[in-house]
């Protein structure tokens, strides 16, 4: 409660000193200060009257001004200034410009500011801070080009607002402007650039500033050790990161969680288990890093038992916690998990969310409840295009494609997702030509495709083998200045590989070899080569790709053991074969035991390929025991042949070339009334080889 005296002198001071001013009660003036204290500015209101004429009183009504947030009030104490004649002083006058713009009143500070007989740096630092406040970035720049001394405000109001709005290099400029006019940047300044250079992937400028820091003896303040610690975690610089971590002489848990995000985006999850151990005071966001991390990395019975431990520290998990949880739980099908999820994200009413409402059909469309996909599609917003393509995405994971393209055809709006999607799912059921016709229909919207349209778009072509329209497509994406990705790339590759151009395919892999941290484009090109015979090149490829850090795949074996298959390298095809398990730790799937298979039956090794179909982890397949059949015809092997032919009609008892091979095979052994035989059961079962034929034009 204000006390009677200061009541009393707060109602002389409206009625008397501005008595033009109509203020209906002291309950009202009051109400209008600056939380938390409505005390301060009466205070100082006070010491203004009691120190008339002296410099006392100036400093008063400064901050007075400063404290006061009120339209209202800002405006009382403005007119009793004019009429006090003090509303010339610039320091009341830079004050009174500050609280306009504080305010929101933009245009009466611009005013103020253009009618002030006299301007100083601090005038025109808080006029360029007003509108960048209010996000008027061009007003702001007019002024600051105006601005005849610019200081360390100034460039560095203008670095913050380039930098919040996104025009980074925007900001950089300012920034270069800054040091080549001579101007003293502080740790302000700095904590405000380095993100830029983050964002703009400038590593090198990056390293600059962080000199810049120390030279300055910036480090010890924690924003600017902390923007540091983001800029090298990010930029895969995980060691320098950590010394400036652990030299820091405090860290606040901004900083904890920027260092720990670095250890999970950089897939050092056990080392980001260690530091979120040792923070002093988690918060959400440290939980739900840790938990990002192990879905990362496929651990979701470990983000399970986290999110447990979050919720018994007596967390709340925010909604991206909750969906990164629920999209986990598409990735391994869990069911289970995800309704209980679902029951989550209902009782905590995230379901009115759009991305929430995807993320729940997405989810029973991958777990196959495609019944419940659809029947929260019903419930969801339709107006919203991502429900749509959830559902679509859904249908197609389910190779239920006609149902995706009656939904896509109902669709109100469609966005580029919805067309990749379709065009997608055709590419899978290996319907190529409708791939490419939905496609033209794309262009003929005037959508604008992006590079994950185009992988599928690329893949459809390989597939039709036509060459003329692969080098079109090309074309098209360099024309339209779309992204070439890793995937992207390695689809190309592929196309040119497959469509009978290896030299254009090498020409690309080289163009982006030193670009790529993906392992897609050498192994687009390792098989294209064996697929093309080039052995020898194929598996120099594969050496090169030993010195890299790229880790091969599976997928990288198949290409690498084909070719050892085309040059007969039984040997070094058995070396990389044990290798995969080995040393990299690749488990061997059907397609390796085939390669092997057709390296050991190509050098007459039928017992040892026999053998090995034998211990295969898995049941053998129509290929391997085709190619098993066709070497023992070549190798002139009836023996094992005849099993291979059996254990081919068991699988596939319409399989007319394996009866061809074993005719052929009884043939050349002089058997031929097993040849009259195996015919005669041909003619009998109406078993037909079917002819081949080639779609490369």
């Amino acid at each position: 409660m204000i006390n009677a005296a200061r009541a009393t002198f707060l109602r002389s001071f409206v009625l008397l000193s501005a008595p033009s001013i109509i203020v209906r009660s002291r309950i009202r003036w009051i109400s209008a200060l600056l939380p938390p204290d409505p005390m301060v500015v009466i205070d100082h209101l006070h010491t203004f009257f009691h120190n008339r004429g002296q410099p006392a009183s100036e400093f008063a009504m400064v901050s007075a001004l400063k404290f006061c947030s009120s339209p209202s009030q800002s405006e009382q104490i403005h007119s009793l200034l004019t009429k006090s004649g003090l509303d010339s002083n610039i320091f009341i006058h830079n004050s009174l410009i500050n609280l306009y713009t504080k305010c929101g009143h933009i245009g009466t500070a611009r005013l103020m500011f253009d009618s002030a007989p006299f301007l100083d740096s601090a005038s025109w630092n808080t006029m360029i801070v007003g509108y960048v406040k209010l996000g008027r970035l061009e007003d702001a720049c007019c002024l600051f080009e105006e601005m005849p001394e610019r200081d360390c405000i100034s460039f560095t109001t203008m670095i913050m607002g380039f930098a919040k709005s996104g025009r980074l290099i925007e900001a950089s400029e300012v920034f270069r402007e800054m040091r080549v006019a001579g101007v003293v940047a502080n740790e302000v300044t700095l904590a405000s650039v380095i993100p830029a250079c983050v964002n703009l992937h400038a590593m090198q400028d990056g390293r600059m500033i962080h000199g810049l820091v120390i030279k300055c003896g910036f480090e010890r303040f924690v924003l600017v050790s902390t923007n540091l610690v983001h800029m090298y975690a990010v930029g895969s610089s995980l060691a320098d990161a950590e010394f400036i971590f652990n030299e820091m002489p405090e860290q606040n848990i901004v900083t904890w969680n920027v260092m720990l995000n670095g250890y999970v985006k950089s897939g050092c999850v056990d080392s980001a288990r260690e530091l979120f151990d040792r923070i002093p005071t988690r918060d959400v966001v440290s939980w739900s890093t840790m938990i990002d991390g192990y879905i990362q990395m496929d651990m979701l019975p470990e983000a399970l038992v986290m999110y447990r431990e979050m919720l018994r520290a007596q967390l709340r998990p925010n909604e991206v916690t909750v969906v990164d949880l629920l999209s986990a739980c598409s990735h391994f099908s869990t069911v289970d998990e995800g309704w209980q999820f679902h029951g989550i994200v209902l009782k905590m009413g995230l379901d009115c969310h759009v991305f929430v409402q995807a993320t729940i059909i997405h989810f029973y469309a991958a777990c196959q409840q495609i019944y419940l996909a659809c029947l929260q599609f019903q419930l969801a917003d339709k107006g919203n295009v991502s429900s749509w393509n959830a559902l679509i995405t859904g249908f197609i994971r389910n190779n239920m494609v006609n149902s995706a393209r009656k939904l896509f055809d109902e669709m109100p709006e469609r966005d580029v997702i919805s067309w990749s999607s379709m065009i997608a799912g055709y590419v899978q059921i290996e319907q190529f030509h409708l791939a490419l016709d939905l496609f033209h229909d794309m262009q003929v919207t005037g959508l604008r495709p992006n590079e994950i349209t185009m992988v599928s778009v690329v893949s459809a072509i390989a597939h039709s083998g036509t060459l003329k329209l692969g080098r079109w497509i090309h074309d098209y994406i360099c024309e339209n200045s779309i992204p070439i990705n890793d995937n992207l790339s390695a689809a190309l590759i592929d196309m040119y590989a497959k469509c009978g151009n290896i030299g254009d395919a090498l020409e690309m892999f080289h163009h982006i070899r030193d670009k790529t941290n993906s392992i897609c484009p050498w192994n687009a090109m390792i098989c294209g080569l064996a697929m093309h015979g080039h052995a020898n090149e194929s598996l120099s490829m594969f050496s090169d790709l030993q010195k890299t850090d790229i880790k091969p795949n599976s997928i990288t074996f198949i290409g690498v053991l084909s070719a050892c298959c085309h040059a007969g390298l039984l040997d070094v095809g058995r070396r990389y074969f044990e290798s995969m398990k080995n040393v990299y730790s690749i488990e061997p799937n059907i397609k390796h035991y085939g390669c092997m298979v057709d390296l050991l039956g190509r050098a007459g090794c039928l017992e040892e390929a026999e053998r090995l179909i034998e211990s295969m982890p898995m049941k053998a397949d129509v290929v391997i025991w085709g190619s098993m059949l066709a070497a023992c015809r070549t190798h002139g092997n009836v023996e094992i042949g005849e099993r291979a032919a059996e254990s081919l009609e068991k699988l596939e008892p319409s399989h007319g070339a394996g009866r061809v091979l074993l005719s052929n095979i009884y043939a050349e052994a002089g058997r031929w009334d097993d040849v009259l035989q195996v015919r005669r059961e041909m003619q009998s079962r109406r078993v037909k080889k079917l002819p081949g034929f080639s779609g490369v034009m």
